[in-house]
């Protein structure tokens, strides 16, 4: 490992991969002091201020308009990496970030809550998916620098910091830094500093070689480029490797995604790609990312402690982070026909584990860990209350029953607890198989030619079911009160009983045995 290879890492994971998690979880602190800007706002543009329901549709739009963003950026690097390379496509992806900060650090100064608005539409462009800008090009540009002894090893540091771009954000948000009303466009702005440095920097770390050489044909760039990252004069090998891989990419005609979808030969890999990448987002995840303080706050945690709880939960991310999921998909073509190694990295203990254990394993424990922690989050909001309360709570007038009325149940001590720990089992149990697994699959499942249109349907999806779940979950928490959770435990439940039922173990199978499993 030489210093200009862990210099690049550190640079693009800091940069780039640290402001996904961070966007993720910085609207948490500032829910209340955003909402009262808009209503401020709205009560000085028309004379009154919104009504509680619009005001909610509003703050919703705010936090689920970064999945759009992220889906909009899903569709660009093809382009963006095919143009300007992987080191020009980061660099000019810090240009949106520059461009999302301004936006959002003046929109109160401006009075303009659209402006905050169209600075998390930017962020999630910026951040993309899988296949998506920083999340795609960055462990695509650290897999083709690298030499095969390494690939794993940096894969996994831009998952390691985007664990701790989500505790970032939840550190900042404590109310003694910036977590005070006064101070939230600057806690949505600090994106601006990791951005700018990267903006810097990059440009003193040359081209990807495996770009120079199998998409440009610049074999006297590529050399030099590898000499300069592996610190060695001979680097023939790595060249003659690019070289058969630039002969056997040619050979190749890749399936776009309408004759993905009509392909009758995958159509149950295809299935299953939808179902694992749908089931990821719709699981309740995100809900706990975008809204973990108004969980805390609907479960009973004291107003003074909720900051302290999420920053713990964050910590935990980063310890499950370090034991998570990792796998190396190979040289599956990316959206834009080359080899994205790291569609997804995760971390040195579950590299472990999923090589031992498998794919099959760690999705169903993943999957029913989460079902199960989402019924206990159910179970413990309604023993914190009596029945009676419960149904004066939650809007429920009359509940039909032929058993004699029992008068309220007294309340459990220590529930609100248990509510903390069910979503910290959440987070576990996602980290444990649902974070990365479904990515490696997908390129397990597929021959060469049908991965590129199977990674944009599974990003794609991904970020539809994340827009879906941001925008929703606020109403869907007011209405149903503790019984939304039952809904994310339905879905886990579900794709756990698919996968268990349809979906084979890929782990050490080539794609035809895997086909063959299917049929």
């Amino acid at each position: 490992l030489t210093l200009r290879l862990l210099s690049l890492t550190l640079l693009v994971s800091f940069g780039s991969s640290m402001l996904y998690g961070y966007s993720l979880a910085v609207v948490n602190a500032p829910a209340a002091p955003i909402k009262a800007f808009y209503n401020a706002t709205w009560s000085w543009r028309h004379g009154q201020g919104l009504p509680p329901g619009p005001l909610t549709l509003l703050y919703a739009l705010t936090v689920a308009v970064f999945a759009l963003g992220g889906l909009l950026g899903s569709l660009l690097v093809g382009l963006l990496v095919s143009r300007y390379g992987r080191n020009g496509a980061l660099g000019r992806s810090a240009l949106l970030v520059l461009l999302a900060a301004a936006a959002m650090g003046l929109s109160r100064h401006l009075g303009s809550p659209e402006m905050v608005i169209f600075g998390r539409f930017i962020m999630g462009v910026h951040s993309g998916g899988c296949p998506g800008i920083c999340l795609s090009v960055v462990p695509l540009y650290l897999g083709e620098v690298a030499p095969k002894s390494l690939r794993g090893l940096l894969g996994l540091v831009p998952s390691i910091f985007i664990c701790l771009g989500v505790f970032s954000a939840q550190i900042l948000g404590l109310p003694e830094l910036l977590g005070q009303d006064r101070y939230w466009p600057l806690l949505l702005s600090v994106v601006v500093v990791p951005a700018s440095l990267q903006l810097l920097l990059l440009r003193c770390f040359p081209e990807s070689p495996r770009y120079l050489l199998i998409e440009r044909n610049n074999v006297p760039g590529a050399t030099e480029a590898l000499r300069w990252f592996l610190g060695t004069v001979d680097v023939r090998d790595e060249v003659e490797e690019m070289r058969e891989e630039q002969r056997s990419l040619s050979s190749v005609d890749a399936v776009s995604v309408w004759r993905l979808l009509q392909d009758r030969s995958v159509r149950w890999q295809t299935l299953s790609v939808v179902v694992v990448n749908a089931g990821m987002q719709l699981s309740g995840i995100d809900a706990v990312w975008f809204y973990t303080n108004t969980i805390f706050e609907a479960a009973g945690i004291p107003a003074p402690q909720i900051p302290y709880v999420t920053v713990g939960t964050g910590a935990v991310e980063i310890v499950a982070g370090l034991m998570g999921v990792s796998g190396e998909p190979g040289r599956e073509r990316g959206a834009a026909g080359r080899p994205p190694r790291h569609q997804r990295c995760c971390s040195p203990g579950q590299c472990v584990a999923i090589e031992r254990l498998g794919r099959r394993p760690l999705l169903l424990a993943g999957f029913c860990s989460m079902g199960i922690c989402s019924a206990g989050l159910t179970v413990s909001r309604l023993l914190q209350v009596g029945a009676g309360g419960r149904c004066a709570r939650w809007g429920v007038q009359h509940v039909a029953t032929l058993a004699v009325p029992r008068p309220p149940q007294a309340a459990l001590p220590g529930m609100r607890y248990v509510a903390a720990g069910c979503v910290v089992g959440i987070i576990a149990g996602f980290c444990l198989g649902p974070a990365g697994v479904p990515f490696l699959m997908t390129a397990e499942l597929f021959m060469q030619s049908h991965r590129p249109s199977a990674y944009i349907v599974g990003g794609s999806l991904n970020w539809l079911s994340n827009f879906t779940v941001g925008f929703v979950f606020p109403f869907l928490q007011a209405s149903a009160g503790p019984f939304c959770y039952l809904f994310f435990c339905g879905v886990c439940l579900l794709v756990a009983l698919y996968i268990y039922v349809i979906v084979p173990e890929t782990k050490n199978r080539t794609f035809m045995e895997i086909s063959q499993t299917f049929a």
